[in-house]
C-alpha cells in the first residue's frame, strides 16, 4: 500500500497579489518601515478590528510589549492573565519587571474564567489581559465591568481572533488596547507580523514614538516637527513595507480566506459530534454571542493518554495533530517571574493535557479532510 500524503497542521495560504505587491514595494524607493504597503494594511486592519488606530510591528510579541510601555509597567506591577496562552503574553509585561498573576480558564471556551478576576485584583494590579482562545470571545461584559470596578486596563490578546465577534462588535475592539498577530499559523499572515490596535485617541501619539525607537520620526516625515530626536523608551518594531505588502494582499482577500476555513471547520463539527459525544470527548463551545473567525478545531479528549494516543494514531497516518499551550503558571519562567491567582489552575492543566488540535487551513481539500475525519473515528480510546 503506498504511503499516504502528508497533512500538516497548517499551510500558509497565497491569496493571489502577495508577490506582485512584495516585487512592487521592491522596486519602489518604500521598502523600509512606514511605506504605502503599511498604510494600506493598517487601515484594513483598522476596520476589521473597529478599532481607533492600528500600528503594524514585526510580531504580536512586539505589539504586546507596546502596551507594556504605554502603561508605564515596572517592577512589583500585576498584570493579570491566563495560564493557557502562548509565552509573549506574559513575556511582554515580566520584561518590564511585572508580575503575571496566572488566572483559570473556563472548561467550556478554555478563555479565562472571569468569575475568577475579582479574586485576582491586588493593590498593584495595572491591567487585565483577555486572550480569545481560538478566536472565540471571552466573556468581555464581565471583564469590563472589574476592569471599570477597580480602574484597570484591559488588554486584548487576539492573536486567534480576527474577524471574530462578541455581541456583534469586532474583537479588538474592547480593550484600551489590541494586539494582533500575522505569524504563518494565522488566518491572515506575512510569515512573521503583528499589529497594536489602539482604542483610546490619546495613545496613538506616543504608541508611534515607542515603536520608532523612541523618537519623533514619524511626526518629522508628516513635517509636524524640523528635526527628529529621541524623545522617549522605544525600540525598532517596524517592519520592512514588503512584509505589510504581503499582508495587505492576504488582507483584501480576508473572506476569500475564510470562507473555506468555515466550512471545515463546520464539517468537523458535524461529522465528529456523534463521535466525540459517545466517548466523551470535548469539541469547542461557541456561545451565541460570539462569532468565531475558525482558527482553530480541537478535541478535548478524556485523559493524558488519549491526547498522546491520538496524536500518534494521526502521525501514523500521516496527520499532524498536536496538542498546544503548556500552562505558563507551572513552567519553569511562569514559576520564577508569576504567580497563580487565588483558586489556582486545576482546569488548565486539565486541558493542556487532552488537547488536540486538528489540521486547519484554507488549501485543505475534501479528501484529506475525510481522512483527517476518518483517522479520529478509527482511534480506540485508551480506557474503551
Amino acid at each position: 500500500m503506498p504511503e499516504l500524503s502528508p497533512i500538516p497542521f497548517v499551510k500558509a495560504y497565497l491569496a493571489g497579489d502577495e508577490l506582485a505587491y512584495v516585487n512592487q514595494s521592491f522596486t519602489s524607493a518604500a521598502v523600509t518601515g512606514d511605506g504605502p504597503f503599511t498604510a494600506r494594511a493598517t487601515e484594513l486592519i483598522t476596520k476589521l478590528t473597529g478599532g481607533i488606530a492600528a500600528l503594524l510591528t514585526t510580531s504580536c510579541t512586539h505589539a504586546l510589549e507596546l502596551t507594556a510601555l504605554l502603561l508605564d509597567l515596572g517592577p512589583g506591577d500585576e498584570v493579570i492573565m491566563p495560564s493557557f496562552t502562548f509565552v509573549s503574553t506574559a513575556n511582554a509585561y515580566v520584561l518590564r519587571g511585572a508580575v503575571p498573576v496566572f488566572v483559570d480558564i473556563r472548561p467550556d471556551t478554555l478563555n479565562l474564567d472571569e468569575t475568577q478576576l475579582e479574586a485576582a485584583v491586588t493593590e498593584r494590579t495595572k491591567a487585565i489581559v483577555v486572550v480569545h482562545y481560538a478566536g472565540v470571545a471571552a466573556a468581555m461584559n464581565e471583564v469590563l465591568a472589574v476592569a471599570a470596578q477597580y480602574g484597570l486596563a484591559v488588554i486584548e490578546d487576539n492573536a486567534h481572533g480576527l474577524g471574530g465577534t462578541y455581541k456583534g462588535r469586532p474583537l479588538g475592539s474592547f480593550g484600551l488596547m489590541a494586539t494582533q498577530s500575522f505569524h504563518g499559523t494565522k488566518n491572515v499572515h506575512c510569515g512573521e507580523g503583528g499589529a497594536l490596535v489602539l482604542n483610546d485617541a490619546d495613545l496613538v501619539a506616543r504608541a508611534e514614538v515607542i515603536r520608532e525607537k523612541g523618537t519623533n520620526r514619524s511626526q518629522f516625515f508628516r513635517g509636524q516637527v524640523d528635526k527628529y530626536r529621541w524623545v522617549d523608551l522605544g525600540s525598532s518594531y517596524l517592519p520592512a513595507d514588503p512584509l505589510a505588502a504581503f499582508l495587505t494582499a492576504q488582507l483584501e482577500q480576508f473572506d476569500k480566506i475564510q470562507t473555506p476555513r468555515h466550512a471545515i471547520w463546520q464539517r468537523y463539527d458535524e461529522e465528529l459530534a456523534v463521535w466525540a459525544a459517545s466517548r466523551g470527548v470535548g469539541v469547542p463551545t461557541v456561545p451565541a454571542e460570539c462569532v468565531h473567525p475558525a482558527h482553530l478545531y480541537y478535541l478535548l479528549m478524556p485523559s493524558p493518554e488519549d491526547q498522546q494516543g491520538l496524536i500518534a494514531h494521526l502521525r501514523e497516518l500521516n496527520i499532524t495533530a498536536p496538542f498546544h499551550y503548556v500552562p505558563l503558571h507551572s513552567s519553569p519562567a511562569g514559576e520564577r517571574y508569576g504567580r497563580v491567582a487565588p483558586g489556582g489552575c486545576d482546569i488548565t492543566e486539565l486541558v493542556s493535557g487532552r488537547l488536540v488540535r486538528l489540521p486547519l487551513f484554507s488549501q485543505l481539500t475534501a479528501d484529506e479532510q475525510s481522512r483527517v475525519i476518518d483517522g479520529v473515528h478509527s482511534y480506540d480510546l485508551v480506557a474503551a
